[in-house]
């Protein structure tokens, strides 16, 4: 019958050697399945943190097993964390401009004066207007779905022109 010598690491000595025989290996598996940019090294480091810290539960038969889970655990961890992180960067909503507030308020202030420009066109030209300048049709697009002469979308077109340089005077 087998007898053990070392039921806990807890001795220096015995850490040591279990950290000098599995640390490089450690560190090449983790470098291996998850590459250097989540810190392999860090996490053999934590690991055999973590061994120490539990050296009296840990066996030296089990030690090997222990730090291998612990660090590919923290590796898994870490991978986790990282897609938050990216999941967040990408949704974060802007929350400045590099805009002045005077801008701001001007260009509010533009949008208001061209809506109410836009409610005092015909409903003719305002149609026309938009479906040229909004939809981007042609004149002759307009003309066919109006069922009205090209001149007719030209004219409703250009006196809404006006109406609207009138209005606005900034356009």
């Amino acid at each position: 019958m087998t007898r053990k010598l070392h039921d806990n690491i807890c001795e220096e000595h015995l850490f040591a050697s279990i950290f000098n025989k599995y640390s490089k290996d450690l560190h090449d598996f983790l470098f291996y399945k998850f590459g250097d940019r989540l810190h392999p090294k860090d996490k053999v480091q934590e690991a055999f943190v973590k061994l120490w810290q539990n050296c009296a539960k840990v066996t030296p038969d089990k030690a090997k097993s222990f730090v291998f889970t612990t660090a590919n655990n923290l590796m898994l961890n870490e991978v986790a964390h990282q897609k938050v992180v990216l999941k967040h960067r990408q949704s974060k909503p802007k929350m400045h401009t590099n805009e002045n507030p005077e801008f701001l308020m001007q260009e509010q202030e533009y949008s208001r004066k061209l809506q109410d420009a836009l409610s005092k066109l015909t409903e003719a030209q305002r149609v026309a207007f938009m479906m040229n300048r909004v939809e981007g049709k042609r004149f002759k697009e307009i003309a066919n779905l109006l069922d009205i002469s090209t001149k007719a979308v030209e004219k409703r077109i250009y006196g809404a022109l006006e109406k609207l340089r009138k209005d606005i005077k900034e356009l």
